[in-house]
């Protein structure tokens, strides 16, 4: 493909399984680095702007349910292209507006280094603010799952942290989970690969069945 100057340049997105590319930024709670959360799970998000209504009805989300991702090993981490002045007059806003703390931190992108190494700033939707994405990045620094959507529509929180769970559970005992699949649900075990096993896999009374390539169980 060629370009020339009227042709925007598109974004580099770091891609499943590749390593998520570290930073260092200032943030609402202080000079952070990617790398600092080496060991944990971390849910990496942008939002366009601060101070807009999509973007707060987001930011109050994930800080209610903070909890939620704490439980789960998980760190938060916000981004957005906005100053650390006026991150901290929007948490400030958000806490007295809408009783709720934030208090994961939001990195301050004013020279959109981080936007750039994760791909956020897409020039069909903006030139200047980050689209909404979400990276979900394993202890070992792994990008795992990367979710996009669009300036003027709002992520599911409970999404998110469904898939999560379904990242951790494969992790955690080897297995897939189907669509929709939340905690308690049977999950997907993954088919033989030789005759002999599945010969035995049609014959084994703990899982449940429906074909020799297709078998549930509960964890």
């Amino acid at each position: 493909m060629t370009t020339d100057a009227t042709t925007p340049l598109l974004p580099r997105i770091p891609t499943i399984g590749s390593p998520a590319p570290d930073f260092s930024a200032n943030t609402t709670q202080g000079p952070i680095k990617l790398s600092d959360y080496k060991g944990k799970w971390v849910v990496l998000f942008s939002h366009p702007a601060d101070f807009t209504p999509v973007c707060t009805t987001e930011m109050v989300g994930f800080a209610r349910r903070q909890a939620e991702f704490d439980k789960r090993g998980a760190q938060l981490i916000g981004v957005s292209i906005d100053s650390i002045f006026s991150h901290l007059e929007w948490v400030n806003s958000m806490e007295t507006t809408f009783d709720t703390k934030v208090s994961f931190p939001i990195v301050a992108d004013l020279d959109m280094k981080v936007a750039s190494l994760f791909g956020m700033v897409h020039p069909g939707a903006s030139d200047t603010s980050a689209v909404r994405a979400v990276f979900f990045i394993d202890p070992k620094q792994t990008i795992r799952a990367l979710v996009y959507y669009p300036l003027a529509n709002g992520r599911s929180i409970e999404e998110l942290m469904r898939v999560l769970d379904a990242l951790q559970a494969s992790d955690k005992n080897g297995i897939a989970t189907p669509e929709g699949w939340k905690p308690g649900d049977k999950v997907i075990v993954p088919p033989p690969k030789t005759y002999d096993d599945m010969q035995k896999r049609k014959a084994d009374k703990t899982l449940e069945v429906t074909h020799w390539w297709f078998s549930k169980k509960s964890l």
